[in-house]
């Protein structure tokens, strides 16, 4: 078992042996599920806990989603050509992060192919004929992150006309990290969430030790075990054998065909590790575009019959 260290321990994070107990909650929201463990010596409180966290998760969904018709996401799809569309808080955080690493990875990582995921079958359509040169070039045309203008400082976004967001790559991510927020605006400042597989761990369980995390394998894959000390870090993940993953390199409008079947990212925040596990997981081998980010991350990758594991320097100085 191989153990990732976070680079540092935040002193006003540890519970030092307080006696509060770990409360688990659980739900669905964004077409799969969440889970949140946070200690508390209130656990008659859970009821409501659980109920604010979900109804946190249920306005993202209201924001972001790509499949519900009446999101601020799907309505800004539809909005007229030439025009602005004001974003509520979280939506212009997402945009706003996103629009970021699409510029780093070289469009890697796009906030605006919601055309090309419906033309593979991945969005709301539901399964697809296999798309021909003819409608993946037109799809991928209408599409790209270039094609947008974001005011950050008035939150609102430029519709050039017919560009469809989708922010499967980004949005459980940033999910995590909200519900983690308001866990701690609440006062519990110690838990580990969970929005779809991807991570964030704030301070520490009650004992003292961290919140450990077995990063997930693909079935077959013959690797050593991976475990993260998840303290004030958070890791997600991108994979071909993950359901609801839709692998396509939005610079070609093409799966990838570099054979990498997952990565997993660590990075101080779920958003940012959402998004570049997805980047990394189009742009392996040639990683050089996102050199000044110092990415940690595992990547499993497919070499005829067997799985080959790449870790990056900043996750190799991580391992304890």
């Amino acid at each position: 078992m191989r153990i990732v260290l976070p680079p540092r321990i935040e002193p006003d994070a540890v519970a030092n042996g307080d006696p509060a107990a770990v409360v688990t909650l659980g739900g669905e929201t964004m077409g799969t599920m969440w889970r949140v463990l946070y200690a508390t010596r209130d656990v008659t409180g859970a009821q409501g806990v659980g109920a604010a966290v979900q109804a946190r998760l249920d306005d993202l969904v209201a924001q972001m989603s790509h499949w519900a018709a009446d999101s601020a996401l799907a309505r800004f799809n539809r909005s007229a050509a030439g025009s602005w569309s004001a974003l509520p808080p979280d939506f212009a955080r997402v945009i706003d992060t996103g629009l970021r690493i699409a510029a780093q990875s070289d469009g890697a990582f796009d906030p605006a192919i919601g055309h090309l995921v419906d033309l593979w079958g991945h969005g709301p359509k539901g399964l697809q004929p296999a798309p021909d040169a003819a409608a993946i070039a037109q799809a991928h045309a209408a599409g790209g992150w270039r094609q947008l203008r974001w005011d950050a400082q008035a939150a609102r976004l430029w519709q050039p006309g017919g560009v469809a967001l989708d922010l499967s790559g980004i949005a459980k991510g940033y999910a995590a990290d909200a519900v983690a927020d308001m866990l701690a605006a609440r006062g519990f400042r110690h838990c580990l969430v969970e929005v779809g597989g991807e991570l964030v761990g704030r301070g520490t369980r009650p004992d003292g030790e961290p919140w450990w995390v077995d990063l997930e394998t693909p079935p077959g894959a013959q690797v050593s075990p991976m475990r993260v000390a998840l303290h004030q870090m958070a890791v997600a993940g991108s994979g071909t054998y993950r359901k609801g993953e839709h692998g396509l390199d939005p610079r070609t409008g093409h799966p990838p065909i570099n054979g990498v079947v997952s990565v997993h990212v660590i990075a101080q925040t779920a958003m940012l590790a959402d998004a570049l596990a997805t980047a990394v997981a189009v742009l392996f081998p040639d990683l050089s575009a996102l050199a000044p980010m110092e990415v940690a991350a595992r990547i499993l990758v497919r070499q005829g019959d067997m799985v080959e594991e790449v870790l990056t320097e900043p996750l190799q100085r991580l391992l304890g």
